[in-house]
């Protein structure tokens, strides 16, 4: 909302500057956005009247005019505008004077004739962009009055930023109110006087959605003229607040709604049939707007119609066919309580905002209907004349809101906030924003105003308490208490734990959004039925991810395009799958959606950063294998292949945690690396996260002293035996002594079969009582030579 300081001075005017007020509105929950002063500095500007205008002697385009700037004589001014004419009152700059920009008015000569000023158009002023001609003053501007007094530009707009609660502070007298509760300076409330019927003209008024609107007044005035003027004053303050004006009977319905916050509508009471009606739309019944947009209103959408057709699309905006011009002569005031959820969403629907609308969707004053019908009767009397009828009001008290008593305690009030208020205070805090309050002995009783649809509940009181005190003046000690040592499992590792743990590998986490596009859904895992948002914040973030590594694919698509090659970067988070069995679901009110925890990782570019040490290489599958085994060590993980939309079909792997599959891990399938524009396929890894943490009790054991023997072993597999198979068809064999089993060579080629292939392995062996001897090492390596023949066939290569 936006609105003139000087304005609301007329209302309250407080003992604080402008920056001070700013910081109290803000402080008091009406974030004040922004002040700017309605006119830039200028000085030795005054009211001046042309009395002589007269051709130039030497210029075509120049004229010679003395004015009378309240100085005792006349200056005599060279001056450019095509509109500058006998007792015209304009703007003139002294000699002396200095214009915004820091332009100074000196005494000069125009070809060849002096000139003792100038006279200013608006744009020369700052204040538009107008420079078509000179500024027109008021007739009756008083000569020699400085200009920036007479216009009162002296002023600076505030925009102020409302919570969806205040909607009581979307008017001058609302936001008067306030800084008068802050302030404890005097208010003043708008002059309502009520104004006698001089004309029994009225028009009968029908509630046939009383739950909708259960209040409303209207009025007739006839014999307006409309075509008046609307005052400078009044055109100044509404420009102020971001309104153009438009003409008379409009700009006062407008200027109503700012001072007081109800919205008024005024009908053309000549293009009107019969009573009105408050109802709901016929099937297919359309309306033309004042904003020329032809819409067909929705089946709960409220009309205010006539017997004949809808006027109006009620609490939103008018109708073409019955809207004032200046032509009218006989006006139908309406003003009205709508309920704010039978207004809330009607206008966005069809693509527009209005004032209204915001206003009667946020909640208006059910008790303000009378008090504005009868101000804005009185403004229209004023300046266009006319007889006004009776006021004719239709209600239906049981669908008005009702405004019940709301508990508070007080050494609630002071246990929440921390602060020593006594009773006395509370309640004079209370009753400075016209909140009546019951003492109860232990408990108060506070009934809020007509205009607070935002006091129901005691922590509601609790906040308006801290807002009057001064969130400043609350005090905010530094919180003290003991330490205590918690037991750390060891059991377990913490989130922190496996961040550490790739970080210290050259990670860097990332966190993206849980909502991602549903291409990503289709591309990266293969589901075509993603779980879809209702209110997507954008519409390419539709779908709820299942899975961590497309967003981990952005990631690495956004550095790319920034030259960053080499990216290593990690992401836990959860992903949002649909459960797959009946049993899974708690209830019919509970989503039938996991939500389980999962660790990614992607790799691409370079293996190491560029350094002389080495030799650039590029990352590969065993690289980030690597760093899964060592983020799960020492417990030891098994891969088997493993066919995934997202990963390549013959470089990826499932991931096993004893015998559990805990996730995958391999290369970018090639087609989404060239859709996305990756460059070298990365390689990424997902596993569930819960895995990633579980951790074993560490165990002592004995360290011996005794030699270790080893023995190598080559074996010749069938090609379709797995190294992890014949690794572990060893460990199955292999007796206590023996510490370790590792293969350190594969072969394929001259002398092994086409079909098979050449595992060496070296098992060391070791005893913690006594040296091994040669035949019990030979003969432990026999008897898992035997095993492995009779497990995988496996036989000793010659």
């Amino acid at each position: 909302m936006q609105f003139s300081e000087n304005w609301l001075r007329t209302f309250v005017n407080p003992p604080l500057d402008t920056g001070a007020l700013a910081h109290l509105l803000t402080m008091a929950g009406l974030e004040v956005e922004e002040t700017h002063p309605v006119a830039p500095p200028f000085t030795g500007v005054v009211v001046a009247c042309i009395v002589e205008a007269e051709k130039h002697p030497n210029a075509d385009k120049l004229k010679l005019c003395k004015v009378d700037a309240g100085t005792g004589e006349l200056l005599q001014i060279v001056c450019g505008a095509p509109n500058a004419a006998v007792g015209m009152k304009v703007p003139c700059a002294k000699v002396g004077a200095m214009l915004p920009g820091g332009f100074a008015i000196k005494a000069a000569k125009l070809r060849g004739v002096d000139s003792f000023g100038m006279l200013c158009s608006a744009r020369e002023l700052g204040l538009s962009d107008d420079h078509a001609g000179l500024l027109a003053l008021p007739e009756e501007a008083p000569i020699g009055a400085d200009l920036r007094a007479c216009l009162d530009l002296d002023d600076t707009c505030f925009e102020i930023k409302l919570t969806p609660n205040r909607a009581d502070c979307l008017s001058l007298t609302g936001v008067a109110r306030e800084v008068a509760a802050l302030t404890g300076a005097p208010f003043t409330p708008a002059p309502l006087t009520l104004v006698p019927p001089e004309a029994e003209i009225r028009r009968a008024i029908v509630l046939d959605a009383p739950q909708a609107c259960p209040r409303y007044c209207g009025r007739i005035i006839a014999g307006v003229k409309a075509g008046a003027p609307t005052p400078d004053w009044m055109k100044e303050r509404l420009k102020r607040a971001g309104i153009r004006p438009i003409h008379a009977l409009v700009d006062i319905t407008n200027y109503v709604m700012l001072e007081l916050g109800q919205p008024l509508h005024a009908f053309d009471d000549a293009r009107l049939s019969g009573a009105i009606h408050v109802r709901l739309p016929h099937p297919g019944e359309k309306l033309l707007l004042l904003n020329g947009q032809t819409v067909e209103p929705a089946p709960d959408t409220l009309l205010i119609a006539d017997e004949a057709r809808a006027l109006a699309l009620a609490g939103i905006m008018g109708g073409e066919e019955s809207a004032v011009t200046p032509e009218t002569t006989d006006v139908f005031l309406e003003s009205a309580f709508f309920a704010p959820e039978a207004v809330a969403g009607r206008a966005r629907a069809h693509g527009f905002a209005s004032e209204a609308s915001h206003r009667f969707e946020r909640g208006v004053d059910f008790q303000l209907q009378r008090p504005a019908i009868e101000r804005a009767t009185q403004l229209i009397l004023d300046i266009c004349g006319g007889r006004a009828g009776p006021v004719e009001e239709t209600r239906s008290d049981e669908d008005l809101p009702r405004r019940p008593e709301v508990c508070l305690r007080p050494a609630r009030v002071r246990r929440v906030l921390g602060i020593g208020l006594d009773d006395d205070a509370i309640r004079g805090l209370l009753e400075r924003i016209h909140l009546q309050v019951r003492d109860l002995a232990v408990e108060l009783r506070v009934t809020p105003p007509a205009f607070r649809f935002d006091i129901e509940i005691e922590e509601d009181l609790i906040e308006e308490i801290a807002r009057l005190y001064g969130y400043d003046d609350i005090p905010a000690p530094v919180p003290q208490g003991g330490l205590l040592m918690l037991p750390a499992t060891e059991s377990a590792r913490t989130d922190w734990d496996a961040r550490h743990r790739l970080a210290g590998r050259g990670f860097q986490e990332v966190v993206n959004y849980a909502f991602v596009e549903e291409a990503w859904e289709r591309d990266f895992c293969a589901n075509d039925d993603p779980i879809r948002l209702a209110n997507p914040i954008v519409s390419q973030m539709g779908v709820m991810r299942s899975s961590l590594i497309p967003g981990l694919v952005a990631n690495l698509a956004a550095n790319r395009k920034r030259q960053q090659n080499r990216v290593r970067v990690f992401e836990l988070g959860r992903c949002f799958l649909r459960r797959e069995g009946p049993e899974d679901k708690e209830s019919e009110s509970v989503p039938d959606i996991s939500q389980p925890r999962r660790l990614a990782a992607l790799v691409a570019g370079p293996a190491l950063p560029e350094q002389w040490g080495e030799a650039t290489r590029p990352v590969d599958f065993y690289d980030l294998k690597g760093d899964l085994e060592a983020l799960f060590a020492p417990r030891a993980l098994t891969f088997a292949p493993l066919a995934a939309a997202a990963l390549h079909p013959g470089r990826a792997a499932a991931v096993f945690l004893e015998g559990r599959r805990i996730g995958l891990i391999g290369e970018i399938h090639p087609l989404w690396v060239q859709r996305h524009e990756l460059g070298a396929a990365p390689i990424v890894f997902e596993v569930d996260l819960d895995a990633a943490l579980a951790a074993r009790r560490p165990q002592s054991g004995e360290i011996s002293r005794m030699p270790a023997v080893s023995r190598d072993l080559a074996l010749v597999v069938p090609a379709t035996v797995s190294a992890e198979q014949a690794l572990g068809a060893l460990r199955e064999a292999a007796p206590d002594i023996v510490r370790e089993i590792s293969l350190f060579d594969v072969y394929q080629g001259k002398g092994i079969a086409p079909d098979h292939k050449s595992l060496a392995f070296r098992i060391f062996m070791q005893d913690t009582q006594r040296t091994l001897e040669d035949a019990e090492a030979d003969e432990v390596v026999s008897g898992m030579l035997r095993h492995i023949e009779r497990a995988v066939g496996g036989r000793l290569r010659a």
